[in-house]
């Protein structure tokens, strides 16, 4: 400051003492500055009889520096000096110290003083903090980190400010990072005195009512301390310029992603000197807050809180006041009214936001200051300090509360949390962040892909905007803990795999690509497609595998089509099934010549008209939920225990050359009305090698015709012929008859009887056994399917209470099964059903032996029945029932149509 020491001022009035330190240190010279929201710095040249005070003395020490006025002129000599007091008194830390010079009686040095605050500002952290509100943070860290106590701080404020979910310090010295904060909630401080404990302390308010009013000095040209004692202010400026007029906001955030969040703000109360827009893009707010609430009953951090800060640093910038000024009690956040003459813009009162004080040998004291005008709608706001900008990622890893947690722990939302690996602080396990979005390349209303993170998974954090309180995950890392699937070791080999070994992997090595589709569970369930190969990478076949040690099922509502007949390289249509259908329509042909010759042979014919209806029905393309199975070179079934084929109506069984049945043990051919036997040619055989052969008609004849021979023998024991009223033998008109009464032959050529003896004795009769065979008609199990809906069986009444009647007539009561089915005994001459309900519901079920019409029975039975309806002139009204089922089923065909494309 001085480069020559001179004597013209004397500025030893002023006091220096640190802590400590017992000499007199004698003022030279100081140059000070002072601002609001900084802390401020004073240099302080000084001499001492000490000519070499040691460093360790001075840093870091608590000292003061007090500013005192000119002294006083007594009036009379011998009067007494009144004590003095000083006009302001700095309280701060050493945090400088430089010797200048020295000689054989004095040393000269230097000293930098600034509040304690202002150590905050040395070093650099990286922290997170949660759910914490701005004034919080501040505090915690003033105490917990800097060991501020309560008189060393005070929160006047005149609002409340909402708890952050986490605010994250990234290579920020503590003093910068909560000048941001500060700053960006528009709370100010300033630096005060604690008279009585002699410290400095810092103050932090929000609001234009904490400024120190009753300030006042007159504006009078340059007089310095005189001897008058008068102080005032002189060199008077103004600097006005055009600022924003407005300001308009929006943001987004994702949580309320649908909210509106534009707003529109202009504090200029339409003052002239504006112009224009100043649009400000994702500020940090979530919530739009009320535009019309004023001072603090407006939302703390909403849209519109945050526009009016932004606006009114616009408007600070608006006006600035300087001038000069001979008081020492002069600082930052005083309203200063001026008289005399000050002018106009001055007239509010100049809020003192900068002051620069200068004393030396060589001038007088002198403060030096800038303002803005006072306004009761307008209040300082600490300009906005620059926010570190995360370029790329930061690493962190997946946390839970529960150690070793298999699965990934989210919220409702999906989000995770995360362990900043650089935070030292220790947090409850998975309570270390905020919850954090996970970035997929694929995301939409209730779809996308999502493969949950666990637990220790190393995952790279990014930024939006680079701003480090919108983290989210990026993308997730293996590491030396987590080491990655897909190697040197298989590095051809395409594969996802989650934690539980569900695996879909696509290998990709040419000539033995393969996928392979699996699940641990239910011992390796897999779809393997391709090159097969097992564990150890050793073929095992090739083409298609489904397989499961477990339970395996293949549902198709609209029908399966299951074929091994080719389809080079994919190409054709999914149901091309000409082939399958070729081998159904010859065997139908086949069936159809054999059906006519046993008509014309008076048998029974066949079918056929049912199996084509099938084909063309309801195979041909899936017209129906059907199951067609096809093989050019053969099908095989086998079972190591049982087989069966059922069929609720026809079973068709066809074969182009031969049909072999063998069964070792016992053959049942049961059927429930009759029974026909055609064969073309060769005949037929029945042979039993061992046991007996039994024909029996047992309530009706029985009929043995032969064109030729009829060969009745019994190689090893005899023949019985019995009939309970007669038997006759005719041949070529010749006959034998025998009834109860009479044997009687006759013929109309010779009767020759040749015998060694002839005997004739009295009347005889040979008893004969006819056994008595049932006449009880049969039974079938039947079972009545009771849906709430036409075609909707599972929808079905369970647990309904019923009632039964076959022809009027009551036949069971109960309550229907889980499924809504009940079972019924069903007796042959039984022509119809009453199923009366608990609910009211009834129902009709005709039970015929033979369809008019086939199709309509189907529609029938699935419950689609013809209900009588009221007529409308401007509908056209079905001619007949059957028209109505086809309504019905058009209707529910369609609704079933369009609930499967939302699927």
């Amino acid at each position: 400051m001085l480069n020559e020491l001179r004597t013209f001022f004397d500025h030893s009035r002023h006091k220096l003492k640190v802590r400590e330190v017992d000499a007199l240190l004698d003022v030279l010279a100081f140059e000070g500055s002072e601002s609001l929201s900084q802390p401020f710095n004073y240099r302080v040249e000084f001499t001492c009889t000490d000519g070499d005070i040691g460093a360790e003395k001075m840093l870091g020490r608590s000292a003061s520096f007090s500013l005192y006025g000119s002294p006083q002129n007594l009036p009379f000599l011998g009067l007494s000096v009144p004590p003095v007091k000083p006009l302001r008194v700095l309280n701060g830390v050493i945090t400088g110290f430089k010797r200048l010079s020295g000689s054989a009686d004095e040393a000269r040095y230097e000293i930098t003083l600034e509040p304690h605050l202002a150590l905050l500002g040395r070093g650099q952290q990286f922290r997170i903090y949660q759910h914490q509100s701005v004034p919080e943070i501040v505090e915690s860290i003033l105490r917990s980190r800097h060991g501020f106590e309560g008189q060393d701080f005070l929160f006047n404020l005149v609002r409340d400010y909402p708890k952050r979910e986490q605010v994250m310090q990234y290579g920020e010295s503590d003093l910068a990072f909560i000048s941001r904060l500060l700053a960006d909630v528009g709370i100010w401080y300033r630096f005060t005195r604690d008279e009585r404990l002699n410290i400095d302390v810092v103050e932090f308010h929000d609001d234009q009512r904490h400024y120190q009013f009753d300030v006042n000095l007159p504006c009078r040209p340059q007089s310095g301390l005189n001897s008058s004692g008068q102080d005032s202010v002189w060199a008077l400026q103004s600097h006005h310029q055009v600022v924003e007029q407005h300001v308009h906001i929006r943001a987004y955030h994702h949580r309320v992603a649908s909210t509106h969040l534009d707003g529109d703000v202009d504090q200029s109360r339409g003052a002239k000197g504006t112009y224009g827009e100043a649009y400000h893009y994702a500020e940090p707010y979530s919530a739009l807050g009320d535009r019309y609430d004023q001072d603090e009953d407006l939302q703390s951090e909403s849209g519109y809180f945050y526009a009016r800060l932004r606006h009114e640093r616009y408007l600070n910038g608006q006006t600035h006041l300087s001038g000069a000024s001979s008081s020492a009690t002069l600082a930052p956040g005083q309203v200063l009214k001026i008289s005399g003459g000050a002018p106009n813009a001055f007239a509010p009162g100049a809020v003192i936001t900068h002051v620069t004080t200068h004393a030396a040998r060589d001038r007088s004291f002198e403060v030096s200051f800038e303002a803005i005008p006072y306004s009761e709608t307008v209040c300082f706001r600490p300009a906005l300090l620059p926010k570190p900008q995360i370029a790329g990622t930061v690493p962190a890893r997946v946390t839970s509360p529960q150690a070793n947690d298999p699965y990934g722990h989210i919220d409702i939302e999906g989000r995770y949390k995360v362990n900043f690996l650089f935070d030292r602080d220790t947090w409850k396990p998975g309570e270390e962040s905020l919850w954090l979005r996970l970035a997929r390349p694929y995301a939409g209303d209730t779809h996308g892909l999502h493969l949950p993170l666990i637990p220790g998974t190393e995952v790279a954090i990014a930024f939006e905007q680079g701003d480090p309180d919108r983290p989210y995950i990026a993308h997730a890392l293996h590491d030396s803990e987590h080491v990655d699937h897909v190697t040197l070791r298989n590095y051809k080999r395409n594969v996802l795999r989650t934690p539980a070994n569900n695996k879909l992997r696509m290998d990709d090595t040419r000539g033995q690509e393969h996928v392979k589709l699996s699940t641990e569970h239910s011992g390796k369930s897999q779809l393997n497609l391709g090159h097969l190969v097992d564990a150890e990478h050793k073929p095992r076949g090739q083409g298609a595998e489904l397989r499961t040690d477990g339970h395996g099922a293949i549902r198709a509502g609209s029908g399966i089509f299951i074929s091994a007949d080719e389809q080079s390289r994919a190409n054709g249509q999914m149901l091309e099934m000409s082939a399958a259908l070729g081998h159904l329509q010859q065997a139908a042909d086949q069936l159809d010549g054999l059906s006519v010759d046993a008509q014309a042979a008076k048998a029974a014919p066949a079918d056929v008209q049912a199996q084509l209806t099938l084909m063309r029905d309801q195979l041909d393309q899936l017209k129906a939920s059907v199951l067609l199975l096809s093989a050019p070179e053969g099908i095989a079934l086998t079972s190591g225990k049982h087989l069966q084929l059922a069929a609720q109506n026809n079973l068709m069984l066809n074969a182009g050359g031969e049909a072999d049945i063998s069964v070792v043990k016992r053959l049942f051919i049961g059927v429930g009305q009759g029974l026909s036997l055609f064969v073309r040619k060769l005949g037929i055989k029945l042979i039993a090698n061992q046991g007996p052969v039994s024909v029996q008609a047992q309530n009706d004849t029985l009929e043995l015709i032969a064109r030729h021979g009829l060969s009745i023998t019994s190689t090893e024991d005899e023949i019985h012929i019995v009939a309970k009223k007669k038997i006759t033998l005719n041949a070529g008109g010749s006959y034998i008859t025998l009834d109860q009464s009479c044997i009687e032959s006759g013929t109309q050529g010779d009767y020759n009887i040749k015998s060694a003896h002839f005997d004739y004795l009295g009347p005889a009769t040979m008893s004969a056994t006819h056994p008595d065979f049932p006449q009880s008609l049969s039974k079938e199990k039947v079972r009545l399917r009771v849906p709430q809906v036409a075609n909707a069986s599972s929808l079905g009444w369970a647990g309904m209470p019923y009632t039964l009647y076959a022809d009027g007539a009551l036949l069971k009561q109960g309550v229907l099964d889980e499924t809504g089915h009940l079972m019924v005994d069903h007796q042959v001459v039984t022509q119809g059903y009453r199923l009366e309900m608990a609910n009211g519901v009834s129902y009709q079920i005709p039970v015929p032996t033979e369809y008019r019409n086939a199709e309509q029975a189907h529609l029938a039975n699935s419950g689609l029945h013809h209900h009588a309806s009221l007529t409308d002139a401007g509908v056209r009204q079905p001619n007949s029932h059957t028209d109505h089922r086809a309504l019905y089923t058009s209707v529910m065909e369609g609704a079933r149509g369009k609930k499967g494309e939302q699927q």
